[in-house]
């Protein structure tokens, strides 16, 4: 398939396409008649690419994980530390969060509590 046909059928961006040739990994991409064809492997790739993109890695992050990809289980390891250090990081980021919707139900509640008090010395 065309890299219009991939990109229209698993809606993937052609900027992501043309990145994703540019990197060197359409080891598998064949050119036909002066356009490329994904074959199944190629569609399988570019879904790990998606995921990684979704989960945060930066274009840098996603080309050096797919480089490692393709050179096997040798890189297993180093794979896992990428995926382990982005899941710390995305912890630290939630841990971050909560500790910021604590402070703000803290102004929430003075403000209610404050609110209550006016209202009492109302009546």
């Amino acid at each position: 398939m065309t890299i219009h046909e991939a990109s229209e059928k698993y809606n993937i961006p052609l900027k992501i396409l043309q990145e994703y040739e540019n990197w060197g990994l359409c080891d598998e991409v064949k050119k036909v008649m002066g356009s490329w064809q994904y074959d199944d492997s190629d569609i399988e790739r570019l879904s790990t690419i998606m995921t990684l993109h979704d989960i945060g890695f930066t274009n840098d992050e996603i080309e050096t994980y797919m480089k490692l990809l393709l050179q096997g289980k040798s890189t297993q390891q180093e794979r896992l530390k990428m995926l382990n250090d982005k899941r710390s990081g995305t912890l630290d980021e939630i841990h971050f969060k909560e500790r910021q919707l604590d402070r703000l139900d803290y102004l929430r509640f003075e403000i209610r509590k404050g609110n209550q008090r006016t209202r009492k010395g109302d009546f």
